[in-house]
């Protein structure tokens, strides 16, 4: 058995304006390098056996502070990127409907297989982004077997791996808040993950907590 803490990067300042990210490289604000700050603090007297962080710097800037009060080096690893969202990366939230439209309602209509308008980085499909998600997770859960591990993602990382232990399909709404910073227990037993807890930021004020921004479309 292995337990996983599941945990998005702290905000950003394209979090804080509604802007979508994707494989886009945004740093941490000053509210997410506190988060981040308060997230370590929180989980310093948890044994921690690895750190595994997206090679995005929002996640591996959460995962440094972990690392530091723990003792460890962060362990980078592309594959467990945010989705990448083509031509919808860099758009305000608000202003994805007026400039594409039709692949705007395939998005929100949670078609797995819809793509996105072609834009600095290749876009994928909610299919090719689950399989790629899980397929790093739960590597990481058989090396690590017997341990505890931090992995420090994005909120659509850690909605995979929800679906994953709910046995959700790739089209259902989705029914779980998201927040910046937020920890999410997972165990991996006999080939399966299931959540222990989820949405844990009693380390955070909650009020400034916000929500990964996929919640929009459910």
């Amino acid at each position: 058995m292995t337990e996983i803490l599941l945990i998005r990067h702290g905000e950003t300042a394209w979090n804080a304006v509604k802007r979508l990210q994707g494989h886009l490289d945004i740093p941490l604000n000053a509210e997410g390098r506190r988060q981040a700050k308060a997230l370590a603090a929180a989980l310093q007297n948890e044994k921690l056996d690895a750190i595994i962080a997206s090679d995005l710097q929002r996640a591996v800037q959460t995962a440094g502070e972990i690392a530091r009060l723990q003792g460890l080096s962060t362990r980078t690893d592309p594959g467990l990127r945010e989705r990448c969202f083509g031509g919808f990366e860099g758009e305000l939230y608000s202003e994805l409907p007026h400039k594409y439209p039709e692949e705007h309602a395939a998005w929100r209509a949670h078609d797995p297989d819809a793509e996105f308008p072609p834009g600095e980085n290749a876009g994928e499909t909610i299919r090719r982004f689950h399989q790629r998600v899980m397929e790093h997770i739960l590597h990481y859960a058989r090396q690590f077997d017997g341990k505890k591990i931090a992995i420090v993602a994005h909120g659509g990382v850690l909605e995979c791996a929800y679906r994953a232990a709910k046995q959700l399909p790739l089209d259902a709404p989705r029914e779980v808040t998201i927040y910046n910073a937020s920890i999410n227990r997972f165990i991996y037993q006999d080939g399966q993950i299931s959540i222990l807890q989820w949405g844990d930021i009693a380390h955070l004020d909650a009020a400034d907590a916000l929500d990964e921004i996929n919640q929009t479309q459910t």
